[in-house]
């Protein structure tokens, strides 16, 4: 799967590797070294693939009933088959911009790899090391994602006393959201989780977003170019976001 991921770079060279811009109306762009599902984060989206758009991570169907329980993660071997994901396919595509994501392994006698605390406090957070893979020169990439826009259902207010509004006067404006596409992990992924997102070769990220099956761009990307290193367990919180989190620890 993926639960977090990294997007270090600079606003210039974001600008420069995607082709597209963040709109002047929007807040400025910040590195995040600890995206996390629930968060507002910059994709491209088919619909403008010229821009950068904030979206939150957690798909929500159009259909859904309410706004919780996103969905994060979607699988490619059947993203055109679940209800959830299939409208979202065929033609709400996007690219998820990352220069990095995070995975959690775990040795196989439960200790962490360069973690020399006691074994009783490791196992009270689980005892799994997190390990951050990227680029060998930190280079950004995309990775495969589908967006949905929900909107609330209308109110019914009429004369009631207590909404005071118009008849079918909508409570909140529609939710835009994301997923990230997984797949079968390569051989350096292999070693710390059973899936990894799908990163588009930089050749393809424009087939995705446009082409009428773009399942072929859905593959493992080759582990050769790639690096997995492990990271401080202040990653596991969410709320952190700090530039450290990407610094390799001692093995």
């Amino acid at each position: 799967m993926c639960g977090r991921y990294t997007l270090s770079v600079d606003r210039e060279e974001l600008e420069e590797r995607f082709d597209a811009r963040f709109p002047e109306s929007t807040a400025p762009f910040e590195p995040r070294y600890n995206a996390a599902p629930g968060q507002e984060l910059p994709v491209i989206t088919n619909e403008a693939p010229e821009e950068f758009h904030r979206l939150e991570w957690g798909l929500i169907p159009s259909w859904a009933d309410d706004d919780r329980g996103g969905l994060i993660n979607a699988r490619a071997e059947t993203v055109d088959e679940k209800p959830s994901f299939r409208a979202a396919y065929e033609s709400r595509r996007c690219l998820v911009p990352a220069d990095g994501f995070y995975e959690w392994a775990e040795t196989e006698d439960g200790e962490r790899i360069g973690d020399s605390r006691s074994s009783s406090d490791r196992r009270a957070d689980g005892g799994k090391q997190p390990y951050r893979v990227a680029f060998e020169d930190d280079s950004p990439f995309a990775m495969a994602g589908l967006w949905e826009r929900w909107e609330p259902e209308t109110t019914q207010s009429g004369l009631d006393a207590f909404g005071g509004g118009l008849e079918g006067e909508a409570d909140d404006g529609p939710l835009e959201t994301f997923t990230i596409v997984t797949t079968e992990p390569n051989d350096l992924v292999a070693e710390l989780h059973h899936r990894m997102a799908v990163i588009l070769e930089p050749g393809r990220e424009r087939e995705w977003l446009t082409a009428d099956d773009p399942r072929s761009c859905l593959k493992p990307y080759p582990g050769d170019d790639l690096r997995a290193y492990p990271v401080s367990t202040a990653v596991n919180d969410p709320s952190t976001d700090e530039p450290s989190l990407v610094e390799p620890i001692e093995s």
